[in-house]
Order: C-alpha cells, then structure tokens, then sequence
C-alpha cells in the first residue's frame, strides 16, 4: 500500500516547498523506493495553461500533454519519475468534476456540499495520483490560512486518519526568521503556522524549519515542545548555494530515516553519487564563460522561462561552462535599439504568444544569422527564424503569422485546424474552440532527416519531445525558404508538420518547434542545449 507524505507551508508563501517535496522524493529515491509526487493547486482556474507568466511562472507541459504548475518541472528534474494528468489538479477541476457529476444526477437529487463531495473527488484523484509508488509526496499549493486551500487540507486530514499513522504523514515547512539586529531566532512564527494547522484538526509530524543560519539545539526543543512535535523531526533547512545540495542536506539532518522509520520501512542506503556528480560539477571550475542573450516578453519574471533556466543551466554543468543569462526584453529592441545584441555570445528566443514584441524577436534573429553566432529558437523562436528569413533572405516582404496578421500576404504561420495523433486519431480546432486546453500538447515522436545537424546533435532517427502551441509552419511556401538555404531537419509523424529547421551555411543555427526545455535534467542535460552552449564556447574562442 501506498504511504503518503502530505506537504504544507506556513508563515509566507515562496519558502520553497516544490523544491523541498522534490528534495525529499530525490532521497527516498536514492534510498530504493519507487516515488511520485503530486500537486494540489487551491487556485479556480481549471488550468494554468490560459494564466499570465507574470502571476504564476511557466506553465510546465507534462508528457501525457497537461498544462500544470511549474513545481512539476521541478519534481521531473529532481527524481526518475514522469509526471502526467493525474499528478497536478487544482479546484476548478475538482468544482468542474463534481458540477459534471450533479448535472448528469449522479448524486440523485442530493445536496452539494463541500464536506463530501468537494473532499472526497480530491481524496479521489490523490489516491489515483499515487497509485503505483512507494512513497506519495503531496504538496498543497498556499499557505496554512488561505480559504482556497481549506478543503484540500480538509481531504488530507481525512486521508491521514483513513490511511493510520503509519501510511502517512503530515510535513510543514515554514519560516524561522533570524534578526540580525537583535542577533537571534524567533520560533514564534512557526508556533503560530503549527496552530493555523490545529485548528482545522491536522497536526504537523515533521517541521522544515527554513532560516537563513543555524538553529541550534535549544531553539530546535523548544520548537519541538510548543509544536507538539519531536525533536529529531525538526529539521533545519538552511538557504544552500546550490538546490542540488538539499536532497544531500536532508538525508543529513535525518529526514528520511524518521520517516522511513514511521513507515515501518527499511529500504536500502541512500546512494547519493549522482548527486554528488551534480554538486561536483557545479562548483568546478569551468573552461570557458559565455553569455546567453535570452530575448522574450516576460523577461521581469525569471520564473516565467523556469525550465529554460534550468536546462542552460545544466548544459553548463555537462559542457564545463559558466552560463551567464542575459534577459532582453523583446519590446526594448523595437524602440531602443540592437545594441544589447552586441554584447552576447548566443541568442535564444523563446516560446510565448501575442504579437507584444514581436519585430523585437525578430531583430534578434537577424542579429544572429548576419553576424553569425548561435542561435535557438523554441516554438515561437521557430515562427520568428522562419519569418525572419523570409522577409531578408527570401525577399518575400511582410511575411508573417496569422497569429499576428490574418492579412499577411505571405503566411510562413497560421493557425493549424487539424492534425493526426499518434494513435491515429484527427485532433481538430477552429477559431471558436476555447482557448485553454486545445493546444498541440504533450509528447510527440520527431523524425530527424539524415545528414543534418540536428540528426547529429540528437544522435537518433526518431526522438520525442513536449509540445505547447497553437500555430503551424505553412508548408505551402516552405519551398521557398528551402530554395534559398534552409534545412528542414525534422517533421512530425506523418511529416506533415516541419519540427525542426536549421541554417548549414551558419556556425549554429538551430529551431524546434517544441519545447526541449520541459525534458533537460541536471543528471544528464540535454543534448540540443549543451550543443548550443558548445558552439557558443567554440564561435568565441574562435
């Protein structure tokens, strides 16, 4: 059966609980144990996939194709396991299932209320959300407080009493501040959050206690008595210069045995030598440095190209390279200039939607292709190489995308109405569909073309990547582009939509069509990613 780890956060949101759940999963998983991670998001939107990156950061895309929160992104790079549908559901979903359920009359005519039916559709899908693992890591969204959050930790309290002490677990994170004035902790903070807890009938079995220096033994007992909470199970998380330290951290401070130990559990000895890889790598010292102009829309919130981070960030660990980003905003090119451009080592343009910025992306791209340095172009990063090249190489003026002007007379992107699933189906869309949800999404097998950069970087015929994107290449004017030097280097499944192009007469020129980022992992990067960061290594030092 499986055993469940229930995850909450108190005192301030943005403690780092997606990173502490990963942590404890990367652990339990170094230990022999098969593990899955769920995410429950109090929010009402059905999905984050129509939500600004502004509010909530990237929308990850897991294989199966959903739309989730970037914790998932985290939980995907920290351990083995591959997240889908089942692992990330907020309210709306849940209020969206039992409405469904009401209307068709299957609660015969009774009365809807929270207590059960809300509670019991989300003990529901966190039961089928773990179904198959050891060990079931569960974060809840918010903090302790929040009336969103309320009945998910009403479904979890039910759980922890249905599932027995010894299935299941309740793990708080929360804030011990430290007043350098005043030169100590105070543990009041994480009092009250335990008592926030109490109130509505859970109680904390482990504390992470985040601080920014040691907490010391009499701190850690007195929080243990005013919380109700033994003291080997306080657990101090201090800030690490390095994520990839926590897992490590955690085993340290004796996290996993007092919960392996509550299971009734005694798997094998932590292996943590992939981790220490990782750590090793990081802080060595590295052959070269270069700069990564990363030219986008959303550029005020880091969070908003998350995976992206990460994955330059582990294609410097895997190529021996310091990776410095460089966050352009795309509308500061329309209206300042290119000279930001000058300073970079490589271009990359990311995905996004709306035509804000556009001919900025779009300079970018001209920069990168005249003075040849490298450059990744990701979903829309394609559209603009393609557009880009249309206009100045291939003298057809206002090409464009439909997504941008229906007018355009020559359409290099439009809006794809249908398209064939890999199990044969037709996936079809107008303009009337809603705008959430009816994306080209998920993983989706790529077929490389023989002798082409890309089938060199890959290493493979076939590959599979995440998608997340509305419009198309419109293979009626690829010719064009074609006749004039570019290489389309990878096509769908039944090659009827362009995946991949690229540039032979250029150091490094490289753009997909889907998003490499969501499958890059610091254990092993990504061969497209630390390729990009070798030729910008290769093209400087030249």
């Amino acid at each position: 059966m499986t055993r469940y780890v229930f995850v909450t956060g108190g005192v301030v949101s943005s403690l780092g609980k997606g990173i502490a759940a990963a942590s404890l999963a990367a652990v339990l998983e170094a230990r022999g144990l098969k593990v899955t991670l769920l995410k429950l998001d109090p929010y009402i939107n059905v999905d984050p996939g129509t939500m600004s990156p502004f509010q909530h950061g990237e929308v990850f895309v897991t294989d199966d194709g959903a739309e989730t929160d970037l914790d998932l992104g985290h939980y995907e790079r920290f351990t083995r396991a591959t997240m889908s549908k089942r692992n990330n559901f907020t309210t709306g979903q849940v209020y969206d299932e039992v409405l469904r359920k009401e209307r068709r009359g299957d609660y015969l005519g009774g009365t809807v209320q929270v207590i059960p039916h809300i509670t019991d559709e989300i003990k529901r899908r966190v039961i089928a959300g773990a179904e198959g693992a050891d060990v079931a890591v569960v974060e809840v969204g918010g903090t302790v407080g929040d009336i969103e959050s309320q009945p998910f930790l009403e479904a979890l309290r039910q759980l922890k009493l249905e599932a027995g002490s010894s299935h299941a677990l309740l793990m708080h994170l929360t804030l011990v501040p430290y007043l350098p004035t005043a030169g100590e902790i105070k543990t009041k903070p994480t009092q009250h959050s335990v008592k926030e807890l109490r109130s509505i009938g859970l109680q904390a079995d482990v504390l992470l206690c985040r601080c920014s220096v040691d907490i010391d033994v009499s701190a850690r007992k007195k929080i243990s008595l005013f919380t109700n909470v033994e003291e080997r199970a306080v657990i101090p998380v201090l800030d690490a210069d390095s994520i990839y330290k926590i897992p490590k951290n955690l085993h340290e401070n004796g996290l996993d045995d007092y919960i392996l130990d509550r299971f009734g559990m005694s798997p094998m000895a932590a292996d943590f030598s992939e981790w220490d890889d990782v750590v090793a790598r990081e802080f060595a010292d590295r052959r070269a440095r270069v700069k990564v102009g990363m030219v986008g829309k959303y550029t005020e919130l880091v969070d908003a190209y998350k995976s992206l981070n990460e994955a330059l960030g582990h294609a410097g660990l895997h190529t021996n390279t310091h990776v410095d980003i460089e966050y352009i905003d795309a509308e500061d090119l329309e209206t300042k200039g290119i000279e930001p451009l000058t300073k970079l080592d490589a271009v990359l343009v990311p995905g996004g939607f709306g035509d804000r910025g556009i001919e900025g992306k779009i300079a970018a791209v001209k920069y990168a292709r005249e003075h040849r340095i490298p450059y990744l172009g990701i979903c829309l990063g394609m559209h603009m190489a393609m557009i880009e090249f249309a206009r100045n190489v291939c003298g057809l003026s206002g090409a464009h995308s439909t997504e941008m002007n229906a007018d355009t007379r020559y359409p290099i992107i439009g809006l794809i109405t249908e398209w064939q699933t890999e199990s044969g189906g037709l996936e079809v869309r107008d303009e009337h569909s809603d705008m959430g949800g009816t994306m080209r999404l998920g993983s989706q097998p790529c077929y490389l073309v023989d002798g082409t950069r890309t089938r060199d970087i890959y290493g493979s015929d076939v590959i599979r990547e995440r998608h997340r994107h509305r419009y198309e290449v419109n293979n009626t004017l690829v010719p064009k582009l074609e006749a004039q030097g570019m290489t389309i280097s990878g096509w769908s499944q039944d090659k009827g939509l362009v995946e991949m192009v690229e540039l032979s007469d250029h150091p490094w020129f490289v753009a997909c069509q889907f998003h490499p980022e969501f499958t890059s992992r610091p254990r092993g990067g990504h061969p497209l990613f630390s390729s990009f960061i070798n030729a910008a290594v290769e093209v400087k030092q030249a």
